[in-house]
């Protein structure tokens, strides 16, 4: 899988707000089976199930087998690497934005500077 592919992947993963309501309560717990999770968040636990599912693809969760029950926890180094790669895009968009807001301001020098010769009588 490329690596656009697969940050695409986990940028999906991470975006839905239910998920990461799910990664939360992971980090706190250190591991639940999908019922556990369900009886602390407002889903069923089929739906549980199915955004864990997502997670285990992208890497974030890992699942371990106790008996009959699954037991997941959050993986440490990909959730370093998704916050590290989430750092890397606000840096590009400070930067962007820093760019944008240089332009605005010369746009407005400039208008105030034609309004200003505007009034000035000749």
């Amino acid at each position: 899988m490329s690596t656009a592919l697969a940050e695409d992947r986990l940028w999906a993963a991470i975006g839905e707000p239910s998920r990461r309501r799910l990664l939360d309560v992971l980090l706190v717990e250190g591991e639940a089976t999908p019922t556990g999770l369900a009886t602390q968040l407002p889903y069923s636990r089929q739906a549980v199930a199915k955004h864990l599912a997502v997670l285990e693809r992208v890497g974030l969760v890992e699942p371990r087998r106790e008996g009959r029950e699954v037991r997941y926890s959050v993986q440490a180094g990909r959730l370093e690497e998704a916050i590290r790669l989430m750092s890397k895009v606000a840096s590009t968009w400070d930067g962007r934005l820093l760019a944008i807001k240089r332009i605005a301001e010369q746009i407005h020098r400039e208008e105030t500077a034609s309004r200003a010769s505007n009034r000035s009588p000749r």
